[in-house]
């Protein structure tokens, strides 16, 4: 059986105190019997590391540059995060899609710029709700994942993808579980069919995952964790939510 991975996405929230208490939250309620992480402002990263360093709660950042290094004023560099001890970092989450832009090509970029610091990337697909309405779910995932798997090539099996159904990010919607293991199955067939790591390769879900519905959610076959946002910065529930993947 492939070991669930619960993984917090801070996006831009936080401060000193707040990041302390709820650091502090998650270490003593340990240990969960899954892999834990949280991806945090880039800012924080070194007191994250000072506080998680030792323990088996893991860290990340939210993004990264696709360039090792240069003339790129405000981009962050893979090796940067490195050498904070960044065990994972999120590429192409829709808010950077929607938001910056990025283009599919790009983010594979990205993925494969970590993969070559020995960082795992966390690679989010997913479609808006004008796009699952007109029935082109399949299309844009799967054309979201092609383009890393191809840049990745024989590397792709060293990833772990999250489905994020961008219509369920911050909205209280949350797909149904039957919705997201069809979704998930999609990916494990189309990763199948590129590597012969998909049997192992972890497929997280992100969008409005709660204590509530974590426990259901993460009894798909194929949904492996999650991908937490605003649960990830409230403390108790998302202990709640990793031994729900427990």
């Amino acid at each position: 059986m492939r070991r669930k991975l619960v993984a917090g996405n801070w996006k831009m929230h936080g401060n000193h105190k707040a990041n302390a208490d709820l650091l502090a939250a998650i270490v003593a309620a340990r240990p969960f019997g899954c892999d834990v992480a949280v991806c945090v402002p880039f800012p924080y990263l070194s007191e994250t590391a000072v506080t998680l360093t030792g323990t088996d709660v893991r860290w990340g950042a939210q993004d990264c540059s696709a360039h090792e290094q240069g003339a790129y004023t405000g981009e962050v560099s893979i090796g940067m995060l490195a050498e904070f001890g960044c065990r994972h970092v999120i590429v192409g989450h829709s808010e950077r899609r929607q938001y910056h832009h990025e283009s599919d090509q790009l983010v594979a970029d990205k993925a494969k710029a970590a993969l070559a610091r020995g960082v795992t990337p966390i690679v989010c697909v997913g479609e808006t709700l004008a796009e699952r309405d007109t029935g082109q779910t399949e299309v844009v995932v799967k054309r979201q994942l092609s383009a890393v798997i191809h840049t990745l090539g024989h590397c792709a099996g060293e990833m772990v993808v999250a489905y994020e159904p961008v219509w369920a990010i911050g909205t209280g919607r949350t797909a149904t579980p039957e919705q997201a293991q069809a979704v998930h199955a999609l990916l494990r067939a189309q990763l199948q069919a590129a590597t012969a790591h998909a049997a192992d390769m972890k497929i997280l879900y992100g969008g409005s995952v709660k204590p509530d519905n974590a426990a259901t959610l993460f009894a798909q076959p194929d949904i492996d964790g999650g991908l937490i946002g605003g649960a990830s910065l409230k403390a108790a529930d998302f202990v709640a939510i990793c031994r729900a993947a427990a």
